[in-house]
């Protein structure tokens, strides 16, 4: 089996989330993929299960280290960039990929020929339970009147579930700490295993949000760089006119606080009940190998 090495959503080498993508996997089991995908310990890992076309895309199974999951943004980024790079080997508009969730169509942009920019389309962002901030403060070691209480903390989901969480400052951002038991008692009731907190404060002025995002109900560390999250982010932020309407056009910070900082582009248009969301980011290839 070949392997490689990536960091996504990095704007050079050793910054954003890195994922591991395994091609020649077509006689592995599910148990064989869960035991390399632990063995791999990075927030996931991806398997090309096939590399022909089939049924207009290429099936890929995305696993933490514990679980398979139905979708998840910097794996879907990453293995499209290795799919391009690696089995079609020309320049190409489109790489769509078969997951769990869906078919997820990833767009490719290029300069001087290299792949410069890669889009995932998301699913159409669905909007669950709400939460008083008296239930989430304790959870995330936060005062009640820290949350920005002009919009809601609501479960979304555009594959896969987050509690999206508004803070007014980046202090209250930076402090943010998980209780895992609260959270874990929490959890037991929802759809979503993990919570995304945001404020409009930022380490870079170029950028207009700051965002971690806690993956403890996943059985991850904190993410550096969370694609899908931050696709419920921008649904969230078409939904209730974060930015004064319904169009999100924004440059999000992630992973400051864990020394990978990450860029994603995020956009968003609310147009009657439908809302389109598209995560966009950078890729780096790390490293290439034989998995033996």
């Amino acid at each position: 089996m070949q392997f490689y090495i990536v960091d996504v959503f990095a704007e050079e080498k050793y910054a954003g989330n890195q994922l591991a993508v395994f091609r020649g996997v077509e006689n592995l089991s599910t148990e064989q993929m869960q035991r390399i995908a632990k063995e791999m310990n990075y927030s996931e890992t991806t398997f090309v299960v096939s590399e022909i076309i089939e049924s207009g895309g290429y099936f890929v199974r995305i696993f933490t280290p514990q679980q398979e999951l139905p979708f998840a943004g910097h794996p879907t980024l990453g293995t499209a960039f290795i799919l391009q790079q690696e089995v079609i080997r020309q320049p190409i508009e489109t790489v769509m990929l078969n997951l769990k969730v869906g078919q997820i169509p990833v767009t490719l942009s290029y300069q001087d020929q290299k792949i410069d920019l890669l889009w995932m389309r998301q699913n159409q962002p669905t909007f669950g339970q709400q939460f008083d901030r008296e239930t989430i403060a304790p959870i995330l070691n936060l005062k009640a009147d820290e949350f920005d209480d002009r919009y809601p903390i609501q479960e979304v989901s555009t594959g896969l579930p987050f509690i999206i969480v508004p803070l007014k400052k980046q202090r209250s951002l930076q402090h943010a700490k998980i209780s895992r038991e609260k959270l874990f008692e929490l959890i037991k009731t929802t759809e979503a295993q993990a919570i995304l907190v945001f404020c409009p404060e930022t380490y870079h002025s170029e950028n207009q949000l700051c965002v971690r995002v806690f993956v403890d109900g996943l059985g991850i560390p904190e993410d550096p760089a969370t694609g899908s999250a931050n696709g419920c982010l921008a649904g969230y932020l078409a939904q209730y006119h974060y930015f004064g309407d319904s169009s999100v056009d924004v440059r999000v910070e992630q992973g400051y606080e864990m020394g990978r900082p990450s860029l994603l582009l995020l956009k968003a248009q609310k147009t009657g009940d439908k809302i389109e969301v598209s995560v966009g980011g950078h890729v780096v290839m790390v490293a290439k190998g034989e998995f033996v």
